[in-house]
């Protein structure tokens, strides 16, 4: 594990200013913040039951009233993790919070409306106390797109360790004729853990000959054979941080088709990669790969989109495809992930995970994507 990572420290006090910050512009006394990921991004805390209520406290004032609610399970564990606010331990943790604003006359609450359930709602107008209930969507998402360096410290161990564990496969011989998908995936999984990883990032995907053709195929017993493909699509988790990526194989000699098709993608990835950049629109990074795949004939057999923003979660904003919105800032992590799948034959996708920058992006997954072959 690389010392910078042992060495950091979240500012999770400065994360929750930029918050306040966007509460001020949207006009909400408060937010009350339900999602997990995002009270472990503004707090810290990682229990499995929490609600936040970050108030837009004039800096003037002498009293942060933010506040974190959990239930008596996780005592302990918010005393710990989330030292600097004050924390209510109750069973209902949320209507607790709500009766604090109620007595506080925040006035507007914000409720992260793509979160909430239907019967979540009900239950917070039953006890907002003269508190405006107002539903934003996506607030602490917003702040989350662009990764800080401690953010981007746990992305580059979470990589390390995924480029590690397909290292140990290729060093072992693992990928060869007469295993299954599944025996390839758990020992890739094994060996990421081995190299640091706290956990895996999504179901690893390991798929052979014809199966490589589905872009998420799930690990059966399927056997690989001399002459197939073999796709791998995996990552790590270190320190709450996703990494992802995708490299594909071919077990023996490769036939013309697969050199032709792997040259494509790999070219096509190269131009998605060299479109990111702060500014970009990120639907024009997708259309950078995806023209290059179209003029090839195979715009049909590339069916999503580029990629999507990774860090706390694997699929977060931004997402990079055709119909994507927004652009591109420095510090945004980002997959680029074209592919090229022929039913019934085999398909190709190359992924890597990177970091947009001022200059060139920074790389974070460093297995090479020459075509590999496994004799």
């Amino acid at each position: 594990m690389c010392a910078e990572y042992l060495g950091a420290k979240p500012d999770h006090a400065a994360r929750r200013g930029a918050l306040r910050s966007l509460l001020v512009e949207n006009g909400l006394d408060a937010l009350l913040v339900t999602d997990l990921v995002n009270i472990r991004y503004l707090t810290g805390f990682t229990g499995s039951n929490a609600v936040l209520l970050v108030h837009a406290w004039d800096m003037r004032e002498a009293e942060d009233r933010t506040i974190i609610g959990t239930d008596g399970r996780y005592g302990a564990q918010v005393a710990e993790q989330v030292p600097d606010l004050q924390a209510e331990i109750a069973r209902a943790t949320a209507p607790r919070v709500l009766d604090l604003a109620g007595e506080w006359q925040l006035g507007r609450v914000g409720f992260e409306s793509h979160v909430v359930t239907v019967a979540q709602h009900v239950a917070f107008e039953a006890q907002r106390t003269g508190l405006q209930l107002t539903p934003i969507s996506g607030l602490v998402e917003q702040l989350r797109m662009v990764k800080d360096d401690y953010e981007v410290a746990q992305l580059r161990a979470a990589c390390a360790a995924a480029d590690a564990g397909l290292a140990t496969l290729l060093e072992r011989g693992s990928l060869r004729p007469g295993r299954t998908e599944r025996e390839v995936a758990r020992e890739l999984e094994w060996a990421m853990f081995g190299h640091g990883a706290e956990a895996i990032s999504f179901e690893t995907i390991v798929a052979t000959g014809p199966n490589s053709a589905i872009p998420h195929h799930r690990p059966t017993d399927a056997v690989l054979a001399a002459g197939d493909f073999v796709k791998l699509d995996f990552g790590a988790v270190v320190g709450g941080y996703h990494s992802d990526m995708t490299r594909t194989l071919v077990l023996g000699a490769p036939a013309e088709w697969q050199r032709e098709i792997y040259e494509l993608v790999a070219t096509a990835q190269r131009a998605g990669t060299a479109a990111l950049a702060p500014g970009v629109a990120t639907s024009a990074v997708d259309a950078a790969s995806r023209d290059v795949i179209e003029q090839a004939g195979y715009g049909a057999q590339f069916v999503h989109g580029l990629g999507h923003g990774v860090g706390l979660q694997i699929h977060e904003a931004p997402g990079v495809a055709k119909t994507s919105t927004g652009t591109l800032l420095a510090g945004v992590a980002v997959t680029v992930e074209p592919g090229v799948y022929l039913p019934g034959r085999g398909g190709v996708r190359i992924e890597d995970t990177l970091v947009v920058r001022e200059t060139d992006p920074e790389l974070l997954t460093r297995t090479s994507k020459d075509l590999t072959v496994v004799e």
